[in-house]
């Protein structure tokens, strides 16, 4: 935040327009420095143990710094991917920038936050800065179209959460996580009408944000319409942060209450893996594909969440680690193939694509690979760690939903891959791919394959990316 703040007073001192290049160039040095901090945060927890700061409102435990550090590192990425895109469509300015980095403090904001006045803080710093991001391209009436139907849902959710705190602080007295985790772990409430009410509310705010099936209207439009680098930004680090309080809220919180969450938890996991394996069949535009597929995704690692152990919380983490930069370097071969204006996302362009263009069409095809769950890539272990914490928790039928989900999927992504080595090119053109975008595209194929090969290290941090309270 403090780099975003910099670059806005910047922007205001200088008569000039602050290039794309620097802006960037700022970014990602603050996002690695904030790396680097995160490192020594891991290891003084390591040594000394989690702890809360700021009047118990902060807390800093393994799950705060490893999510940290995954959603820094998905911003270093969106942001050259971003760099890329804006000096295509030339839009110079260091507006995007400072509205991504000022999203991604609402994001850790979500990941560390230790009081549901904190979480909302978080949410609406990032809902907030999102909105513009989504309708940043002033010539794409979509992405106008797009953040409005964000922002009007997004509202509700967040109105819907605040209310949902408002009832959990008239059930337990207080807003903050750890006293309310030790009065419901201490206490029986004879009438818990409102916190039953509460914290239905409170799901239902999050499950918006994490795409869950039904709060999911809203993400094929906002994903064809947003601009490339922000459909991106949108499907790995708000997903991160999301799901970050979504963990804090429902696990920290409300763990001794599984009875009354693990039900709506059933629905929202079933219908998210199904509802959006089922979609992606029909789509024929790349975003909008990818739109049903993250909600797919969505599903799996809320198998996690209704696991509500710890097994589930390490799934979770090594899904989203591994996710994210998959994700992100897919939307990096997207926004390239998007070509001038950022419109032209039909699965037919890429059809031939690894015969006009090797290098890429091979590091798409493991890109979709890994999130198709395919072996020797990152995403087999990532679906694989979900199903074992859904079983290991008595979710044999939710697993099996899953499974099915996954195999729908498995014949989307394999038709894609098919197509992109079909000797039927249905287009010519080469198209340029930038610099930084080559260093996207080749970080998350590298990611996808090593840690595919040798997950340990990946499965070793997420094991110990424990939540503080956790029953």
């Amino acid at each position: 935040m403090s780099a975003a703040l910099g670059l806005l007073i910047a922007t205001a001192m200088t008569r000039g327009k602050i290039q794309t290049r620097t802006a960037t160039v700022v970014g990602v040095s603050a996002s690695l420095l904030g790396i680097v901090f995160v490192v020594t945060q891991w290891f003084y927890i390591s040594n000394h143990g989690a702890t809360t700061t700021l009047s118990h409102e902060i807390v800093l435990d393994g799950f705060s710094a490893v999510l940290t550090g995954g959603i820094l590192s998905s911003l270093v990425f969106a942001l050259l991917v971003a760099d890329s895109w804006s000096i295509r469509e030339k839009i110079p300015g260091a507006e995007y920038p400072m509205l991504a980095m000022l999203a991604v403090s609402g994001a850790l904001i979500m990941a560390q936050a230790n009081d549901l006045i904190v979480v909302f803080l978080g949410l609406e710093i990032l809902s907030i800065a999102l909105y513009c991001m989504i309708a940043f391209n002033k010539r794409r009436f979509k992405g106008a179209e797009g953040s409005i139907k964000y922002f009007i849902l997004g509202g509700l959710a967040s109105a819907l959460f605040i209310y949902g705190a408002a009832l959990v602080y008239g059930a337990t007295g207080s807003t903050n996580l750890s006293s309310i985790a030790y009065f419901l772990g201490g206490n029986v409430l004879l009438h818990p009408g409102l916190l039953f009410a509460g914290g239905a509310l409170m799901l239902v705010g999050l499950a918006f944000k994490c795409q869950a099936v039904p709060f999911h209207s809203w993400s094929p439009d906002v994903y064809e319409g947003a601009p490339t680098p922000v459909t991106g930004f949108h499907a790995s680090i708000v997903w991160g942060g999301s799901f970050a309080a979504l963990f804090r809220v429902v696990l920290s919180t409300l763990g001794t209450q599984q009875d009354t969450w693990r039900p709506i938890l059933f629905v929202l996991c079933g219908a998210s893996a199904l509802l959006g394996a089922v979609m992606t069949i029909r789509q024929t535009n790349i975003k909008r594909f990818l739109a049903y597929s993250s909600i797919s995704h969505a599903g799996f690692i809320l198998l996690c969440v209704w696991a509500g152990d710890a097994r589930g919380v390490s799934s979770a983490v090594f899904y989203l680690l591994t996710y994210s930069p998959t994700v992100m370097a897919s939307f990096a071969v997207v926004g390239v193939m998007g070509g001038e204006g950022d419109a032209n996302h039909y699965l037919a362009r890429y059809t031939g694509l690894a015969r006009r263009q090797p290098w890429l069409g091979a590091a798409l095809a493991i890109l979709l690979l890994s999130q198709l769950g395919a072996p020797l890539t990152t995403g087999f272990y990532a679906k694989l760690g979900a199903l074992e914490a859904g079983v290991g928790t008595s979710g044999q039928l939710l697993a099996l939903i899953c499974i099915l989900a996954a195999c729908i999927g498995a014949f989307v992504y394999l038709r894609w891959v098919f197509a992109l080595y079909s000797s039927e090119m249905t287009e010519t053109e080469i198209v340029p791919v930038p610099m930084a975008s080559r260093i996207v595209i080749t970080s998350g194929v590298l990611i996808a394959l090593v840690f595919g090969i040798w997950p340990a290290p990946l499965m070793a941090i997420a094991q110990h990316a424990t939540l503080l309270f956790l029953p």
